[in-house]
């Protein structure tokens, strides 16, 4: 797992791109597992500071309780909808994947994948771009 600093430090242009993402709208959405390994899904509001990606959880929240017994966790940005006829100027959706790490005051996000989904230029093509600690950033374009 990756610390957010480490992230930054081998692809600042992406890193930016994508905390402008998460830090445009205050709520995200964050999902862990359940007990019983299905999905859970809940608002969430993070922090970018000191090099970190953090966030806490009200004491008896169930998304703390399920990062205490399996710490994985996906996060992703607010979503807005292109705007018709301007649809290159949509900034896309940012997910961040990986561990929480238990601070006694919230938690932190060990990185083990970033994606931005966005459109190209001419907003013909829907654009991935990934990175991994392993494989660094790579990219696909879709029709």
């Amino acid at each position: 797992m990756t610390a957010w600093r480490e992230f930054e430090a081998a692809e600042p242009e992406f890193a930016r791109r994508v905390q402008g993402l998460f830090d445009a709208h205050r709520h995200k959405t964050i999902a862990t597992l359940r007990a019983d390994g299905s999905p859970r899904i809940s608002g969430i509001e993070t922090k970018f500071a000191g090099g970190e990606l953090t966030f806490g959880s009200m004491p008896k929240a169930r998304k703390g309780a399920d990062l205490q017994r399996d710490p994985r966790l996906a996060l992703h940005s607010a979503t807005v909808d292109p705007v018709e006829g301007e649809e290159a100027k949509w900034p896309g959706e940012a997910k961040i994947s990986g561990r929480a790490v238990d601070t006694g005051e919230g938690f932190r996000v060990d990185v083990a994948e970033v994606v931005h989904t966005h459109l190209n230029p001419e907003a013909t093509l829907l654009v991935v771009e990934w990175w991994t600690p392993e494989a660094g950033l790579r990219k696909v374009e879709r029709e």
